[in-house]
């Protein structure tokens, strides 16, 4: 079986607006007898759009009307319409999704360019999508050692650390390109984190000062420092825990970072030639890449190139597609249907033990946080390694532990297994839950992390619902 999908994926961040439209060729690879494995075996950017300055009111404002101009302007260039679209995703990223009218913006393009994939996408969640679409998790199964993934764009500098493949840690600064202002040679604007942390290193600098090369660029060695920190190369400093978006939790000090890519903004200034005007964007964009590209820290470990820097995110997050039917094994028919909700992976070897599942569940939950508030959640496993009745009530113990926060809070318990245990596992998780908590646990179904779940309506007389597994394209 094969089929050919048009799909779209529209960023709105912090400095740049974009999207791109996608071909794809999906087919299923298994047998009749296993598992469906929906695979991508071709893939193709069809059209890239012009990247634009994000439109803004204000400082805490999107111009609304200005960013689906835009998006109506590019769908008429690469003669695309909603209808000819099965799958996509409008995200806003960055600062901006930090705008105060950040979901009226969703929304409306909601509207305009169909059923997609529509969140804003929390900077944990972002960090893993950036480093995605620039190529990081498979550069990490070549390379040695941990990869971290620094995606520099206008207003934050999301990480995301990769080892043979697999997400290890994230975490997000506000550290960013557009944070410090520029016109006619003079500052107009300065972020107050980045205010304080020049006052704090001796650094004089005030909106409606000169635009000074030698000030600017050493405010720039410190940004470069806070990320050289982050990733632990650098000693981390007083006040580096202020730098953090949201108050968020910086990467263990156990890391031991063997090699870097950078995608965003800011990346094509570190890979590509020297910009002569390094205020050319009204920014200090172009000067931060360059203090990054020479910063004696990053220069001491291996910088891997990458396949995206500015598009990473568009690229990463944008085009979610397959299409997988499951059988219903447990369900509550008033939670159904429930549509966009990301997917929390445990891997494979960490299965084996249940404190380790109990843990992993719990240290990831805080990912899928945006604007402060949990998001609906599916936790994805295999299955595999508990199959005996003794053994699920285990699992289930253990999924109860780890999913403590999702457990409390006002969405079902969604559970995503390949093994044929979902009837099983959600009757103990009933039981052991004393019924108090709506709980969904369906199986045969593949799921890996930064992947979306919808789970249909029952049909078949309630022995079967539908199930869509929109999958990470540049992730395969």
């Amino acid at each position: 079986m094969k089929e050919v999908i048009l799909s779209v994926g529209i960023d709105i961040g912090t400095s740049t607006t974009q999207l791109i439209f996608c071909r794809l060729v999906i087919e299923n690879l298994a047998s009749s007898y296993t598992v469906p494995r929906i695979s991508i075996v071709e893939k193709e950017v069809v059209y890239r759009s012009g990247i634009y300055f994000t439109p803004l009111i204000s400082q805490t404002e999107i111009d609304v009307e200005a960013v689906k101009q835009i998006i109506t302007q590019e769908y008429r260039k690469a003669n695309m319409t909603p209808a000819m679209l099965k799958t996509g995703a409008v995200i806003i990223t960055g600062d901006t999704a930090r705008k105060k009218n950040a979901n009226l913006v969703l929304r409306t393009l909601s509207d305009m360019a169909g059923d997609f994939v529509v969140a804003t996408a929390g900077p944990d969640l972002e960090s893993v999508l950036a480093a995605k679409g620039a190529g990081t998790d498979l550069i990490s199964e070549r390379e040695e050692g941990m990869v971290a993934n620094l995606d520099v764009g206008g207003g934050t500098s999301n990480i995301a650390v990769f080892q043979k493949g697999k997400i290890k840690g994230v975490s997000c600064l506000d550290i960013g390109g557009r944070l410090v202002r520029i016109d006619n040679r003079r500052i107009t604007y300065i972020y107050d984190k980045i205010h304080k942390l020049a006052r704090d290193n001796g650094i004089r600098l005030e909106v409606g000062d000169p635009a000074d090369l030698g000030k600017l660029t050493a405010v720039c060695r410190l940004m470069a420092d806070q990320l050289a920190q982050a990733v632990n190369l650098q000693p981390r400093g007083v006040g580096h825990r202020e730098i953090y978006t949201n108050a968020g939790a910086p990467l263990p000090e156990n890391f031991p970072v063997r090699a870097v890519t950078f995608s965003g903004g800011v990346a094509d200034c570190i890979y590509s030639a020297e910009e002569k005007d390094v205020f050319r964007y009204g920014d200090i964009g172009v000067l931060l890449g360059k203090v990054i590209k020479e910063h004696k820290d990053f220069g001491r470990i291996k910088l891997c190139p990458v396949t995206e820097t500015i598009r990473a995110t568009v690229i990463g997050a944008g085009i979610h597609t397959t299409n997988v039917s499951g059988s219903t094994i447990a369900y509550v028919k008033e939670q159904l249907p429930i549509k966009n909700i990301p997917v929390l992976r445990i891997p494979e070897e960490e299965e084996r033990e249940t404190e380790a599942i109990s843990g992993t569940i719990a240290a990831l939950i805080p990912m899928f946080y945006s604007e402060g508030k949990l998001e609906p959640v599916a936790i994805s496993l295999t299955g595999r390694y508990h199959t005996s009745f003794a053994d699920v009530q285990i699992l289930a113990q253990a999924i109860a532990r780890g999913a403590g926060e999702l457990i409390a809070s006002e969405y079902p318990l969604v559970l995503i297994i390949e093994n044929d245990i979902g009837k099983v596992l959600g009757n103990a998780l009933n039981v052991l839950l004393n019924r108090r908590k709506d709980v969904i646990c369906i199986d045969g179904i593949y799921a890996r992390e930064g992947d979306y779940i919808d789970i249909g309506e029952p049909m078949a007389n309630g022995r079967v619902v539908p199930v869509i597994t929109k999958t990470l394209i540049f992730n395969s």
